[in-house]
């Protein structure tokens, strides 16, 4: 049996609305992905194609998260690194090593490394990087259409101007994070 690898990332630690989504994958050698890399240097149509080919070629992958209360409860990093390690007990396949993009890893039994620029350095890890960062933009825009005066599908739960306008606006959803600075300060001012 090979030694697998899996790679992890996570999208979303700095939106001020929606869980933190994390992916871990294994890739298979003899399916290799062309055009892997950060998904944040790729194109919105360029991931979700990627996205597809990973889920399709992988040998193993898996989605996790760490829902808004638990990002409250425990604080972003911590959120991160419960829903990487939630992403890595769901896969089909045990791998016998993890790299993950940071400095930081989840407490895991498995051994682990933290790569900084990981993304940009593993394909596995810029894999994670893209299933993540889809998984999140997918569910900030059906979030979107439950929530329309945030403007979630445009900004996905990002501090822009116009969110901090919406948020200013309408108060804080069921979906912000209220341990975050612009939220926390509307709360406190309620």
């Amino acid at each position: 049996m090979a030694a697998w690898i899996a790679g992890v990332d996570e999208a979303g630690r700095g939106p001020l609305a929606g869980p933190v989504i994390a992916a871990a994958v294994i890739l298979n050698p003899e399916k290799p992905i062309a055009g892997l890399k950060d998904s944040k240097k790729l194109t919105e149509r360029v991931r979700i194609k990627l996205a597809a080919e990973i889920k399709e070629n992988a040998l193993a992958w898996a989605i996790a998260r760490a829902e808004v209360e638990e990002i409250d409860q425990i604080n972003i990093l911590q959120a991160s690194l419960l829903a990487m390690k939630r992403a890595i007990e769901a896969l089909s396949v045990v791998p016998a090593h993890v790299l993950v993009d940071g400095n930081q890893s989840p407490k895991i039994a498995i051994p682990v490394t933290a790569i900084i620029k990981g993304d940009d350095l593993e394909p596995a890890i810029s894999a994670a990087s893209i299933l993540a960062k889809v998984a999140r933009d997918a569910e900030m825009v059906e979030l979107a259409l439950q929530f329309p005066e945030y403007g979630f599908a445009i900004h996905k739960g990002y501090p822009t101007a116009a969110h901090i306008a919406a948020l200013n606006k309408h108060g804080p959803s069921s979906i912000h994070r209220r341990s975050f600075g612009p939220v926390a300060r509307l709360c406190a001012e309620a």
